[in-house]
């Protein structure tokens, strides 16, 4: 299997598919690359090379006790493009993946990045507050956590329904975007499960958005039921310099995988990829 061995010894695997100026694919949790699998294939015959990895702890790559945390992903990542040597890179993010890729340029800066797409991202700042009164209250955090500990296969099999709109009248989803959500969880560690809730809940992001120099897409569905679009997708496009937002009438949190919602992504990505 195609792995980058990052700096503490953890195998990250990652598929890589065709050839041309790179498309990294960061994806959310608790998935793995396998979520991107339409868009690789719609970058990569478009003549780009896309590149999806694993994150520590989930899919194929090791199954590490700790290190879960948007510093050691974003170091994670950095050593991926810095190992494959890709430059002019535009990143792609899903949910969690947007903080990855947030920290990522706020770490290590944008001399290898041509630009940037966040799609249903959490940044800046999921947890509900005082300065956040749009975010998502603690108790929910808890009650994931709970959820998974108790019994993470069915819990994993609930999710999958909010996570994909599953749940309202008119709904695209299909049986198979929340069977493939299960499988794709079911391969992440318990422990990883765990503890991204934590630092996917706590970390704010702010300062990195500020840190962005180039061009960026951020794409949001406005009936996300995991990650308000009023406490990131429409905030971050007003931290973000040169940045434009999307909004999916109706779009829940798994657009990329939802017929309809996956074509209309995808061509809006290759609309962005060609500027």
């Amino acid at each position: 299997m195609p792995v980058c061995t990052t700096r503490d010894g953890v195998d990250i695997f990652y598929k890589d598919w065709g050839a041309g100026r790179p498309v990294v694919f960061i994806h959310g949790w608790p998935l793995n690359g396998d979520a991107w699998q339409d868009q690789m294939k719609a970058v990569a015959d478009a003549g780009h090379r896309a590149i999806a990895h694993d994150r520590r702890g989930h899919g194929r790559s090791t199954p590490v006790y700790d290190g879960y945390d948007f510093d050691t992903f974003a170091d994670d990542l950095n050593d991926l493009i810095n190992g494959l040597d890709l430059r002019d890179v535009t990143l792609v993010a899903h949910s969690m993946g947007g903080g990855e890729l947030a920290r990522y340029i706020g770490r290590h800066g944008t001399g290898r990045i041509r630009s940037a797409v966040l799609l249903s991202a959490i940044p800046p700042l999921m947890l509900q507050g005082p300065d956040n009164p749009e975010g998502v209250p603690q108790n929910v955090f808890d009650d994931i956590k709970a959820g998974i500990l108790r019994e993470r296969s069915q819990f994993w099999k609930d999710t999958a329904v909010g996570f994909f709109s599953a749940d309202r009248s008119g709904s695209k989803a299909t049986q198979g975007n929340q069977d493939a959500f299960w499988h794709m969880a079911m391969a992440e560690t318990i422990e990883g499960g765990v503890a991204c809730v934590d630092a996917f809940a706590a970390t704010a992001f702010h300062e990195d958005l500020k840190r962005f120099d180039v061009p960026t897409l951020i794409v949001h569905g406005d009936d996300d039921q995991v990650v308000p679009i009023d406490a990131t997708a429409r905030k971050a496009v007003k931290i973000i310099p040169d940045a434009e937002l999307k909004v999916y009438e109706g779009g829940s949190h798994g657009i990329a995988m939802v017929p309809g919602d996956k074509e209309r992504f995808n061509a809006d990505l290759l609309d962005f990829l060609r500027k």
